[in-house]
């Protein structure tokens, strides 16, 4: 009798699978919740093809979603140098109190401090409208915004829906500025969607309401790492990257409730488990409010302490939000569960399709 060799799940090569090209969707489907969805039983291993709108026959009475309300906001910026004309990009991260931009930069060579930055709107119209100010540790860009009328506005104008490099090389469509946005998005914060809350229409979020599942809203603001790849050999060895998050005393006091009448707590999202685990890491209890910045990296070996179910999209081979995955779910299940979806043709990454583990 021969023995599977033991895995090292600390091995960044663990958490690769052979994905084909045509696999990795570019578009959303026309109705959301149409997406197919494999069901997970952790217990008994057992697996199941369904839709996203079977949810409502899935789930129980006084079970509670937790959902992440993080608005993406249109942080891709595309102009060029004033004094040279070389072609540039940005990404708007964050503002300061003073209202100073943090953005990450693309372009040839190295902008200068006091160099200008032309900014070209949707309808190509080209205006003067940041000035360098520093280069960051970080490597970013600090600049200040010429216009009068506040981030949103010049973003709102400027700025385009931040997609992924694996939908259509990072070009938005039309389409986009509300298919990559959650139909309960409410806080402005983040560069790229929770994507596990795309599957849900307000018509299917109404129908689990009506059949007692609650909804609870929570707030991560996704950043730039989420774009980021993991470089490193070892999960040890990779620095996991920053992202504020937000559990509300309101939205804390209906977990504590769900968990003492036994019920289920089910995460929508990487980022929804991301908040509900760093709330408890902080705070030493499960399901206690908490406003913070976290760098919070789950993977094989982690004990969840606030949750017993995730609804999450199917994630890029060798990147952290496979290795939380395969915490939750464990690893030989995850990856057979991967290997079954493309066989069964699933849809993969933000437009794809996704599993439900209970």
């Amino acid at each position: 009798m021969t023995t599977r060799p033991q895995v090292d799940l600390e091995d960044v090569r663990s958490y690769d699978y052979d994905l084909p090209r045509e696999l990795i969707a570019q578009f959303p489907l026309e109705r959301r919740s149409d997406a197919r969805m494999m069901v997970i039983d952790r217990s008994t291993r057992a697996i199941e093809h369904r839709h996203v709108r079977d949810l409502p026959e899935i789930l129980q009475s006084g079970d509670a979603l937790v959902l992440n309300d993080s608005k993406v906001i249109p942080a891709r910026l595309i102009g060029f140098r004033t004094a040279t004309g070389g072609r540039w990009e940005g990404l708007y991260l964050r503002e300061d109190q003073h209202g100073v931009w943090e953005i990450l930069s693309k372009t040839r060579g190295h902008l200068a401090v006091g160099e200008t930055i032309t900014l070209r709107d949707r309808e190509g119209r080209e205006e003067e409208v940041l000035r360098v100010l520093a280069r960051l540790d970080s490597g970013h860009l600090a600049v200040r915004p010429a216009l009068e009328g506040g981030t949103e506005a010049i973003l709102r104008r400027f700025g385009r829906v931040p997609l992924p490099p694996y939908i259509r090389d990072g070009q938005m469509i039309p389409a986009d500025e509300q298919a990559y946005q959650t139909v309960y998005a409410r806080q402005p914060g983040s560069v790229a969607a929770p994507t596990a809350g795309l599957h849900f229409t307000t018509e299917l979020l109404n129908e689990l309401e009506r059949r007692g599942v609650a909804r609870v809203p929570v707030t991560l603001h996704v950043g730039l790492g989420t774009f980021k790849p993991v470089s490193a050999q070892r999960f040890a060895e990779h620095r996991m990257h920053r992202e504020w998050g937000c559990l509300p005393a309101e939205s804390a006091t209906r977990l504590q409730e769900a968990r003492r009448s036994g019920q289920r707590i089910i995460a929508v999202g990487t980022t929804s488990a991301r908040v509900l685990e760093s709330a408890a890491q902080e705070t030493q209890t499960a399901l206690a409010p908490w406003t913070g910045v976290t760098d919070l990296f789950i993977r094989p070996g982690y004990s969840f302490r606030s949750m017993d179910g995730l609804l999450t999209n199917f994630h890029l081979p060798r990147s952290t939000l496979l290795a939380l995955v395969c915490a939750f779910a464990g690893y030989e299940l995850t990856m057979q569960c991967y290997r079954e979806a493309v066989e069964q043709r699933y849809r993969f990454f933000s437009y794809g399709d996704c599993m439900l583990i209970l």
